[in-house]
């Protein structure tokens, strides 16, 4: 089957005089992501891994190379990805619900009609609420929210036009350990019941394996990708395979790769 996302001989500087000294933020990047696939990006601080993102979904083009999903060359922004970060970023004055719907009410190819299908975005934004077990909280304001909820919230704002790609960068990075692993399980879920491919940006290497079909393992800045790890850990995964001597062989496995990356 042809890749969903292709990058071929992908280098990226942010600026002319960058490109001419040679200094790239990512350079020489090969890899295809089959459709539907789970990948986790790693690596050290400022190693690129936002960068591969910006490249993916079209908003930084690559200086050399190129970069193609679902087949097309990506020249913009990508309509058919979704993207959550690290600090949920939800508008105080609006409630959960109206946190989720509204890129629907911005995004051109959807503002046209969300008046007249705000009840069916509605109804579609209440069923990704009640999968992360936000049922009930549709009025609530960010300030009534856990840092968990928020951050559900997002995840539920990055899917409500449902994306055939989600991009996480750092999404749990700042929760407690508890939480965090909640939040696996909820991502898990969504993922097991929709199949969008999504890449997951994280320094969380337990998380990484625990998530992903594929790791990648980026080098320092200029950031190239050193290997590439499948996870062959059955599915579904419950958070008891994280106790297990195969799943922490792998994370030591990654960890000693950054480990030499570091030292180098």
């Amino acid at each position: 089957m042809d890749p969903f996302v292709e990058f071929r001989h992908v280098s990226l500087a942010y600026t002319d005089a960058q490109a001419r000294a040679g200094e790239y933020a990512v350079e020489d990047i090969s890899l295809a992501i089959g459709a539907g696939e789970f990948v986790a990006i790693v690596g050290p601080s400022g190693c690129g891994k936002s960068t591969f993102m910006k490249l993916t979904t079209g908003l930084k083009a690559a200086t050399r190379g190129s970069v193609r999903v679902d087949g097309q060359p990506v020249t913009g922004p990508l309509k058919i990805a979704g993207m959550a970060f690290q600090a949920p970023n939800l508008l105080p004055w609006r409630t959960t619900l109206d946190n989720i719907l509204l890129p629907l009410e911005i995004v051109q190819s959807y503002r046209s009609s969300f008046r007249a299908r705000r009840a069916e975005y509605a109804e579609r934004a209440r069923r990704l609420l009640a999968s992360v077990g936000l049922s009930g909280y549709e009025d609530k304001f960010p300030w009534e929210l856990s840092g968990g909820m928020q951050q559900r919230a997002s995840l539920c704002r990055a899917l409500i036009h449902e994306p055939r790609m989600l991009m996480l960068d750092e999404p749990f990075g700042a929760l407690d350990a508890f939480t965090r692993e909640e939040l696996w399980c909820a991502l898990r879920d969504l993922w097991s019941a929709q199949r969008f491919n999504v890449v997951l940006v994280t320094h969380d290497l337990r998380e990484a394996v625990f998530l992903a079909d594929t790791v990648y393992v980026m080098s320092a800045r200029p950031g190239r990708i050193l290997s590439r790890r499948e996870i062959g850990l059955p599915r579904p995964r419950g958070l008891e395979i994280t106790y297990t001597d195969e799943f922490n062989s792998l994370v030591l496995e990654l960890r000693t790769q950054i480990g030499h990356v570091r030292a180098q």
